[in-house]
């Protein structure tokens, strides 16, 4: 039975980590009845990024394209500034200065050339946004077919519903007609954002066919301006027959000049189209470049698409903007646009990467840069000023979360196909997980030290449940004792001091202080898998005592909040492994445990009826606690824990209870001695004042005479408690408080034949003024059971001022 819980459980974790529910269907969404852990968003940080891809031995592919696209820019902007210079050259000199003199043949020509290049210049803009528009439509199939057919579609099934009116299924079809409307509207919604800019235009509005369009109409006016500028360069006559007149003699030599201007803008571009032919259809380098990136057969187009925006990058900006590009940061673009099909298209390059073993040595070279800036970041924070400088860089928190990435965290695609590259890759090293777990779980545990970096830690989406995945520790890594293999030992031992690092994080978190602390208790204890974790390594973590004080000491915290409390007590098992690590003090580990495993009982059973009851439904726990009350080592908790299950557990279970009054000679005794610490004192007193509950005056005498104490020196000895902390004292806060209320039980005692004996007593102690000088002395200190730092939780029911002022009525009312 046991083991089929097991294999559920493990079936059950394995299902949140690889987002899958049972049925075989995405739980990316996620159910809100089922856990699941939240997704790796932000990158493993050294897989195909773009730093992974620069520099070192290993050239991108890419680049090949990016260098062309700049020598390509390098002849457009060149062919520009001479169509400038031959643009204001003809406007200004020419029409300008000789208009009337020019003749009608060169007039023409040069008109003819002006308009043709300002128009090539100009329609040059739009063949790019052509060229990067087909590419967006292109994985779609085309940009106005989409709605094309759509309309067709419609119109079918119209079609088809009347036809089977006639047949009389008018009414199945008419509803499958609605459905099919619906379905159709969305789906033209979802394409509209496609769709070419004038509808059902046909052949010409097809992006890439504009491209081809613009592109062949620029080639022929550039042929033209050649043709125009060596004719008019041929003829040698410019100025009629008087060409020594003062109009008309420099009009020669400026014609010559436009023509060569004109003749050698356009022979550059004509080059330039010709480079770009030669190298895109002859040479094919963009199916070369998409076979050594391995981007497959829908490689080629997302890589005419990163050529056409390197060369606008080149064009329209520096020529060596474009360069800088790469392919990956290109298709982050892409995912982030708009655009359907930009983001498929982005998704595809960076899924092709992901799968490419060519940046395999450069991802290594990433690994070792980034593990050194990681333990370097480490050194830093370790004191408190850099670690405030560090935390307060934006981004740096997500920064430290990547570090914590880890195989389960990978989807399982992925997963699977990195398990195959690694095992078909003999000699090659693997992702080192681990090495960037351990630094990066340092890191956070000395950026957790400060109060504002906690806050800072907690705020981040996902890196507490990162952490808390941490925790997670198998029995068969708890109870490895050893290893045959070197490797697996040292693994197992980094895997050892992961769970070590994540329980320190996760406790430093959950005892933060103030409204800081309160919320990051509330968060970490709504991770379904913290307690579990814990749970575990209480378990099976005997050979690892410091992994299950953590452990203590993270649920001692979490105990804290009211509801984390009751899920901690909910969870099968976590009480049963306290008892017994507080209890059995023949066990070896007992006194390194047993005071933090009493503490959380003590917390857990704070003002928790259901808590106390499910601590009291363990066999012989009134007894065994009131055995280990004889313990130098476990009494303080054992003290506190039996004063909580009397005080908040109930009605119901005051008949089991009653037990807890066999104690009452020791605690006596515990109060009377003054050896005793001031917090064994305090939590004598206060589980003094709950067992009186079960007791009236005759009975208390007895147990005083049980335990050796006169009356007249138990009342001297509470009197001399409140002379010595005539001001509330911060490491026994309550103490105060526990003594008025033993004295307020002891005057409303009827003891059998002397019933005003503690009144006088008291009375006789100047009782009276002690009372009064504790009414004026009275802090907010001693309203509060639990402190978080220097905030107050869980406070008293009723106030220490009033607690005060019954005492004080009781000392007055028998007064003559």
């Amino acid at each position: 039975m046991n083991a089929h819980a097991g294999d559920e459980v493990q079936l059950h974790r394995r299902r949140c980590e690889d987002g899958f529910d049972s049925d075989g269907g995405s739980s990316g969404s996620g159910s809100f009845f089922e856990p699941w852990i939240e997704p790796d968003t932000r990158g493993r940080g050294s897989g195909h990024g773009h730093g992974a891809r620069k520099g070192g031995g290993y050239k991108a592919a890419e680049k090949r394209v990016t260098r062309f696209a700049l020598q390509l820019a390098v002849l457009e902007k060149a062919a520009s500034v001479l169509g400038k210079l031959a643009f204001v050259w003809a406007t200004v000199v020419l029409l300008g200065g000789f208009a009337s003199s020019l003749r009608v043949l060169d007039f023409w020509s040069v008109t003819v050339v002006l308009v043709g290049e300002g128009a090539r210049v100009f329609s040059r803009g739009n063949e790019l946004e052509w060229q990067r528009y087909s590419t967006r439509t292109s994985t779609a199939g085309g940009g106005g077919g989409a709605i094309v057919s759509s309309s067709s579609r419609f119109c079918r099934r119209v079609a088809q519903a009347v036809a089977a009116r006639a047949c009389g299924r008018r009414r199945a079809v008419v509803d499958s007609t609605v459905q099919a409307d619906d379905d159709d509207v969305a789906y033209a919604r979802q394409r509209a954002r496609h769709a070419p800019p004038v509808p059902y235009a046909g052949w010409v509005f097809v992006s890439k066919n504009a491209g081809a369009v613009l592109k062949v109409l620029q080639v022929l006016s550039s042929a033209a301006c050649v043709a125009l500028s060596a004719i008019g360069l041929c003829k040698h006559d410019r100025g009629g027959d008087d060409a020594t007149a003062d109009e008309t003699r420099n009009q020669r030599p400026a014609l010559v000049l436009f023509y060569c201007l004109a003749l050698a803008e356009a022979t550059l571009f004509l080059l330039e189209k010709a480079l770009l032919a030669w190298k895109i259809s002859f040479r094919m380098l963009l199916d070369e470049v998409s076979s050594e990136c391995e981007l497959g057969a829908c490689g080629l187009v997302p890589l005419t698409r990163f050529f056409y925006d390197a060369y606008a990058q080149c064009v329209g900006n520096s020529v060596f903007d474009g360069v800088k590009m790469d392919l990956v940061t290109f298709a982050k673009e892409l995912i982030e646009s708009d655009f359907l099909d930009e983001q498929l298209m982005g998704v595809r390059i960076l899924r092709q990467f992901a799968r490419s073993k060519a940046s395999a040595p450069e991802t290594l070279r990433k690994e070792e840069v980034r593990r050194c800036a990681a333990v370097v970041v480490s050194k830093l924070v370790g004191k408190s000023q850099n670690a405030l400088r560090v935390a307060g860089i934006h981004g740096s928190i997500e920064s430290v979360m990547s570090l914590l990435h880890t195989a389960r965290n990978t989807p399982p695609a992925r997963r699977r196909h990195e398990c195959a590259a690694s095992s078909s890759s003999s000699g090659e090293m693997s992702y080192d997980h681990l090495g960037f777990n351990l630094v990066g779980l340092l890191i956070l545990k000395k950026l957790a030290r400060d109060h504002d970096n906690c806050g800072r830690i907690g705020n981040m989406r996902g890196l507490l449940s990162r952490v808390v995945e941490f925790t997670h520790a198998p029995p068969t890594l708890l109870l490895l004792r050893g290893s045959s293999s070197q490797t697996a030992g040292a693994a197992t031992d980094s895997q050892i001091r992961a769970v070590k690092r994540a329980l320190q994080v996760l406790k430093m978190l959950v005892t933060a202080t103030g409204n800081t602390g309160k919320k990051l208790r509330r968060e970490v204890a709504d991770r379904v898998f913290t307690v579990s974790n814990l749970r575990g390594i209480l378990q099976h973590g005997q050979g690892h005592r410091q992994l299950q004080k953590l452990a203590i000491d993270v649920l001692t915290g979490l105990a804290m909040d009211d509801r984390a409390k009751e899920g901690i007590a909910r969870t099968g098992g976590v009480v049963k492994l306290l008892l017994s690590m507080f209890l059995n003090a023949d066990l070896a580990y007992a006194s390194e445990l047993s005071s933090g495993a009493g503490e959380a009982l003590a917390m857990l059973a704070l003002e928790s009826k259901a808590n106390c009851g499910v601590i009291l439904n363990k066999d012989g726990v009134p007894g065994r606690l009131i055995t280990a009350l004889h313990d130098a080592a476990l009494r303080l908790n054992a003290a506190r824990i039996l004063r909580n299950l009397c005080a908040y557990s109930g009605e119901e279970w005051n008949a089991r209870l009653r037990a807890v009054t066999a104690a009452m000679p020791a605690v006596l005794q515990m109060t009377m001695r003054e050896t005793e610490s001031e917090k064994l004192l305090e939590a004598s007193i206060g589980l003094t004042t709950q067992i009186c509950k079960f007791l009236d005056g005759e009975q208390f005498a007895r147990e005083l005479r049980g335990a050796g104490v006169d009356r007249a020196e138990y009342t001297e000895r509470l009197a001399s408690i409140l002379r010595r902390h005539t001001y509330p004292e911060i490491r026994v806060p309550r103490v105060r408080r526990f003594v008025v209320l033993q004295a307020i039980w002891l005057m409303q005692a009827q003891a059998h034949g002397d019933d005003c004996y503690y009144v006088e007593r008291f009375r006789q102690l100047d009782m009276g003024s002690l009372l009064q000088s504790i009414a004026d002395t009275t802090s907010d200190l001693e309203c509060f059971h639990v402190f978080s730092g220097s905030v107050g939780l869980s406070q008293h029911r009723k106030s220490f001022t009033d607690i005060v002022e019954s005492a004080l009525e009781l000392l007055d009312s028998d007064r003559e």
